[in-house]
C-alpha cells in the first residue's frame, strides 16, 4: 500500500535518548520546528493581548492625572520609593536569570537550566513579599484603599480614592501575572527535572520566558508613573 510522506521528522524511540531528544511534535504539526515556530507565534499574539490590557490602564492613569492632577500628585507622595526601586532590581535581576535560563536549555546544560529557573522563581516571590507585606499592608491598615472603600483622615484631596483605584487596579493585576508566572516556574522545573528539555525541544522555557520579559517591562513602566513623577 502506497504511503503519503508528509514531510514529518519522526525523532528515534530509543529509550537509552534523552527524554528530549525522543519528544515527539503533536500530530497537526509537520516536525518540532513546525511546533516550535507555531507555539512561539501563539505566545506572541497572546502577550500583544496583554500589552493591550496594560495599556488600557495607562490611559486611564492619563486621563485620570489630567482630571484631578491635585489627587494623583498627593497619592504619588505617599508610595515609598525605596521598596518600589527594589522591587525594581528584583524583577530585572530575574529577567537576566531566565534569558540564562533559555541559554541553558538551548545548549542542553540542566543544572544551569534548574538552578536559573530556582533564583528567577525566588525573585518572583521576593517581589511579592516585598509588596504584600512592606506596601500592601500598611496601606490596607491606613484605609488608603479605591473607592468606596477609602478612609485615610489626612487626605488632601476628595478625588485621591481615584488614585488609589489606579495603583490598586494597575499593580494588583501585574502582581496576579507575577503569581502566574511564578507557577510557570514551578511548572519547568518539575519538566526539567525529569529532562523534557535539551538543545532539541525547550518550546516551553521559551515561551515562559518571553511571558516573563512582557511582566518585566510593564513593571518598567508602572514605577516611574506610580512611584517617581509628582
Amino acid at each position: 500500500m502506497a504511503t503519503i510522506d508528509l514531510g514529518r521528522s519522526i525523532p528515534p524511540d530509543d529509550p537509552s535518548l534523552p527524554r528530549s531528544e525522543r519528544y515527539r511534535a503533536a500530530e497537526h504539526y509537520r516536525d518540532r520546528d513546525h511546533e516550535f515556530d507555531s507555539v512561539k507565534m501563539g505566545v506572541w499574539l497572546f502577550l500583544a493581548t496583554e500589552i493591550l490590557l496594560f495599556s488600557g490602564m495607562f490611559v486611564g492613569y492619563g486621563l485620570l492625572r489630567m482630571l484631578h492632577p491635585e489627587a494623583f500628585i498627593n497619592g504619588s507622595h505617599y508610595l515609598d520609593v525605596g521598596w518600589g526601586l527594589l522591587n525594581t532590581v528584583v524583577l530585572l535581576f530575574s529577567s537576566y536569570t531566565v534569558a540564562c535560563a533559555v541559554r541553558a536549555a538551548q545548549l542542553g546544560r540542566i543544572k544551569s537550566l534548574k538552578l536559573n529557573i530556582i533564583i528567577t522563581l525566588i525573585c518572583g516571590l521576593a517581589f511579592l513579599v516585598i509588596k504584600f507585606v512592606f506596601e500592601y499592608g500598611p496601606k490596607f491598615a491606613q484605609g488608603k484603599l479605591p473607592g468606596k472603600f477609602f478612609s485615610y483622615p489626612n487626605a488632601h484631596d476628595p478625588n485621591e480614592p481615584l488614585w488609589w483605584g489606579i495603583y490598586w487596579g494597575a499593580t494588583g493585576i501585574h502582581a496576579t501575572h507575577v503569581v502566574v508566572g511564578i507557577g510557570l516556574f514551578i511548572w519547568l522545573y518539575w519538566l526539567s527535572a525529569r529532562g523534557a528539555f535539551g538543545p532539541k525541544h525547550y518550546t516551553a522555557v521559551e515561551g515562559v520566558g518571553l511571558y516573563w520579559h512582557i511582566v518585566d517591562i510593564v513593571w518598567i513602566f508602572l514605577f516611574p508613573l506610580l512611584y517617581l513623577i509628582h
